[in-house]
């Protein structure tokens, strides 16, 4: 028969103390005074008795949750088509699991905002939060810097004095434009990822724009599109662009998603990547390398994005001060540009 695993109360008797001490020594937890000798009873009865505290009695003995709120803004739809967020997931998971911390993930598009970010505080669900795609017209971010509740930003947002978490997307924009100009491009498309008021998006808009500046290419709005996380919006946004006379010679899609979608336009068109219109995402999400062509794109670290995001919150949640993290991209180039080697260093555009 298995053995019966040991419980507070069986420690706590072994060790010939109260079971609340047993709970503040297992615990650590701070401004209880326990005698050395104390301590070490209950230490050596948990060792004997192989016993490890439940979350449950940690909550207990801490008042924490052991709990982090994972709030994110973009939705379900993209969670259900885009593997850049489920990669991220994983890395905020893999973290607070091995803090010993729980999740509780809240979409943001499931009730209003300001919902979002109340319900899991005002009820005590969560010791901090993640907010994965803050927006700049969202008040309540500005109410818990002011509280001072552990948030954590994945993504970067003006104004803001919270510690956030994200890429240069600036940068990696700049370097993406500036490879299809250095392939001799000029005529080049860009499409948006999102809507505007994500930060992210206009980085990487102000990166495009920025490269086409330096190399002396006028900025034509008519080659800018909109989509919104889906491929479906990219093909659309593409199919815009096909309209156009003359046609772009190539296309940065600000995501891989949305950039699949628009190679499926390109194709629907009867034309051919990348001989009539080239193409470059960002993200390397990993159905990019098997697009036809593998698609040329800006790689980011979703899941070390995920696993700093939490980790920086957990230390907030701990006591500790934390600043702002800034990760690589790399440029990651397949056929879809029409060149073949892999550049792994940005340049520029910072």
């Amino acid at each position: 028969m298995a053995r019966k695993q040991a419980t507070s109360r069986d420690v706590a008797r072994l060790a010939g103390v109260s079971r609340t001490t047993v709970s503040f020594v297992l615990n650590n937890v701070p401004g209880v005074k326990i005698s050395p000798e104390t301590r070490r009873r209950v230490l050596e009865a948990a060792r004997a008795l192989d016993y490890y505290p439940t979350a449950a009695a940690r909550s207990l003995a801490s008042g924490k949750t052991q709990r982090i709120g994972l709030v994110l803004g973009e939705g379900r739809q993209r969670l259900a088509a885009d593997a850049f967020l489920p990669t991220f997931l994983q890395g905020v998971t893999a973290a607070i699991h091995q803090r010993g911390y729980l999740m509780v993930l809240q979409m943001a598009e499931d009730v209003p905002s300001y919902e979002a970010y109340a319900r899991l505080i005002r009820e005590q669900q969560v010791d901090g939060l993640i907010l994965s795609g803050p927006r700049t017209d969202d008040p309540v971010i500005a109410t818990l810097e002011e509280e001072n509740f552990p948030l954590i930003l994945h993504g970067r947002l003006d104004g803001c004095n919270l510690p956030c978490v994200d890429v240069d997307n600036l940068a990696g924009a700049y370097q993406a434009t500036s490879h299809l100009i250095r392939l001799g491009h000029r005529r080049i498309g860009f499409i948006f990822n999102a809507p505007p008021f994500y930060s992210g998006t206009q980085d990487r808009f102000a990166g495009y724009k920025q490269a086409l500046a330096e190399h002396d290419i006028p900025f034509q709005p008519e080659l800018v599109e909109q989509a919104t996380f889906l491929p479906g919006a990219g093909r659309e946004a593409m199919e815009r662009l096909l309209r156009l006379s003359p046609l772009p010679t190539a296309v940065f899609a600000a995501n891989d998603v949305v950039a699949l979608g628009a190679m499926n336009a390109i194709y629907a068109a009867g034309l051919r990547i990348p001989q009539d219109i080239a193409i470059v995402g960002f993200d390397d999400i990993f159905l990019a390398s098997y697009a036809c062509p593998p698609l040329t794109t800006v790689r980011v670290p979703a899941y070390g994005l995920g696993w700093t995001a939490a980790t920086m919150l957990i230390s907030r949640i701990e006591g500790d001060q934390v600043s702002s993290v800034t990760l690589e991209t790399e440029m990651v180039i397949r056929q879809s540009c029409g060149a073949q080697q892999t550049v792994s260093s940005p340049e520029g555009g910072g």
